[in-house]
């Protein structure tokens, strides 16, 4: 799937009237599209760029309710996030994994430090489950060495989850066009179709892939689905909608573990304002964030880009919590930035506004946007219960379903280590036993000091749809976020690798690799900041 002249194909077949075509290829529209087959609808989901390449491959990294939101009062959406957490730990087990959080109080943040406990209790009464504790001063410095002691009092912990975002959007994308849908990459929406009466009936789409770029094709469709996130209002646009979004910017420091290894994550709070920040292990690194500012355009700036005040804010809170690592500037091995999709609520500071999402019809072009990544599910099949109105038929959209195929067991005989077989089946499913056949052995060992095989950069660039070099750097095996220099001291051997399956010849490989350190350099470095 995805490998070959996959496009081409897919391209040639797109030009007949679909059920559904969804615009957006993040969690929200990769839910989507799994929801929309599983009730038997014919789906197509188009994305203007590469899938997962907006907000969806730039959050923190958390399936989790929320807690900071409690400060806000916005009990109806940390309530159904715990509960949508709770049902992503049991039907992704290994993408979403269990991720205990530890929130130290201090003697000059007492308030908050009650604050937070009792939102801590509040929390697990939603799930419905008891996963905290307290820690005291001593404990918690055990477990913890690295955290300030001055002023320390105690701690608490509470159990949330972590998650790979970009290939949890790429397994709910491939399952469901396993199952039928139909999903392609670096094709943009530049218009929408009308009827006489001047009802959305269909997309003009525009390739934007770099050997057949700006071929144009008009489709029809009987229900057309707005899922861009950040791009809502540039699609909202084609029907002479109002802008209706703040586009706010969440933006991370990432760390190599051994320079800040954590047991656990830590929430705290900022000395500066007293905003709830994370410090969060993951994926072999540490991540420190999130800001949450007012986003506008960047000069200058394809993707959205940590600032230099972002960066010095997101540092001053790692240096204020471990001050015996002298955390500096020449410690950060990558940053990223990603906007969201808020729906205004007229809050003065980006930080009080609700992350509710809403579903809006004009013109019948069905909009969905906001929310938040947990929550994707529960979006999906709100937004389909809204289309079975506009397609004139009931929908079977059977709620109870898991949205992931169950994986498979370990293979008999298989001498992969436990920890590299089930990072390899949480993110690939079934798929997981095809990359053990058909992936050379000596491939099947972890991309040191990851749990990344060097076999998931020949299977992505074999199956998976890349069309550039970033897109398989960035967001199918994420080297650019968790290597020093985007891992490009590895170029040779992911060259030996890649470059045969993807068919590129030395010209069209150097051009790629040139893009990749440009887009890395201007947006993921740690001096992309501006």
């Amino acid at each position: 799937m995805w490998s070959g002249n996959w496009r081409e194909h897919l391209w040639s077949a797109l030009d007949r009237t679909w059920d559904v075509i969804i615009i957006g290829g993040g969690v929200t529209g990769a839910g989507l599209l799994r929801a929309a087959r599983r009730a038997g609808l014919e789906a197509l989901l188009v994305e203007a760029g590469d899938f997962s390449f907006g907000t969806s491959s730039r959050s923190s990294k958390l399936v989790h309710g929320g807690l900071r939101y409690l400060r806000n009062a916005q009990f109806d959406v940390v309530s159904e996030s715990v509960k949508e957490r709770e049902r992503l730990l049991k039907e992704a087990p290994h993408l979403v994994t269990p991720l205990q959080f530890i929130f130290p109080t201090y003697t000059s943040d007492r308030f908050a430090g009650w604050k937070m406990r009792t939102g801590i209790f509040i929390y697990d009464l939603m799930a419905p489950k008891w996963d905290h504790r307290c820690y005291a001063r001593r404990k918690l410095l055990v477990l913890c060495p690295q955290l300030n002691p001055n002023g320390l009092i105690d701690g608490h912990s509470y159990g949330d989850a972590a998650v790979d975002d970009s290939r949890m959007v790429l397994r709910l994308l491939r399952e469901a066009v396993q199952d039928g849908a139909a999903a392609i990459n670096y094709a943009a929406v530049t218009g929408l179709l009308r009827t006489s009466s001047g009802r959305v009936c269909g997309v003009v789409l525009q390739d934007r892939s770099p050997s057949r770029e700006g071929r144009a094709l008009e489709i029809a469709a009987r229900l057309v689905i707005n899922a861009s996130g950040p791009w809502t209002d540039d699609i909202r646009q084609y029907v002479n909608a109002p802008p209706r979004l703040r586009k706010q910017r969440g933006s991370h420091l990432v760390f190599p573990q051994q320079r800040l290894p954590l047991k656990a994550a830590i929430t705290l709070i900022h000395p500066r304002d007293q905003r709830a920040l994370f410090v969060i292990p993951w994926e072999g690194v540490t991540l420190i964030g999130t800001t949450d500012i007012d986003h506008t355009p960047q000069p200058g700036k394809e993707e959205p880009v940590i600032s230099a005040e972002e960066f010095d804010y997101l540092l001053e809170a790692g240096r204020a919590l471990f001050p015996s690592l002298e955390l500096g500037a020449q410690d950060v091995i990558a940053t990223f930035a990603g906007v969201r999709p808020i729906i205004p609520g007229g809050a003065a500071h980006p930080s009080k506004e609700s992350r509710r999402h809403a579903i809006w019809q004009e013109e019948g072009l069905l909009t969905v946007t906001g929310g938040k990544l947990t929550i994707f599910r529960r979006m999906a099949l709100q937004t389909l219960q809204a289309a079975s109105a506009l397609l004139g038929r009931d929908l079977n959209l059977e709620a109870r379903l898991p949205f992931f195929n169950p994986l498979p067991p370990k293979p008999r005989g298989l001498t992969l280590d436990d920890t590299l077989w089930l990072h390899l089946a949480g993110r690939y499913a079934a798929e997981a036993l095809d990359i053990l056949e058909h992936c050379p052995k000596d491939e099947l060992t972890a991309i040191e000091p990851l749990a990344h095989l060097w076999a998931e950069l020949r299977w992505a660039a074999r199956c998976e749809g890349v069309i550039h070099l970033d897109d398989l750097l960035l967001r199918r095996v994420r080297l650019g976020l968790l290597l020093p220099q985007g891992g490009q001291t590895h170029m040779s051997a992911i060259r030996a690798i890649c470059q045969p399956e993807l068919g590129w010849d030395d010209a069209r490989w150097q051009q790629e690799e040139d893009r990749y350190r440009r887009i890395w350099q201007t947006h993921y470095s740690p001096g992309a900041a501006a």
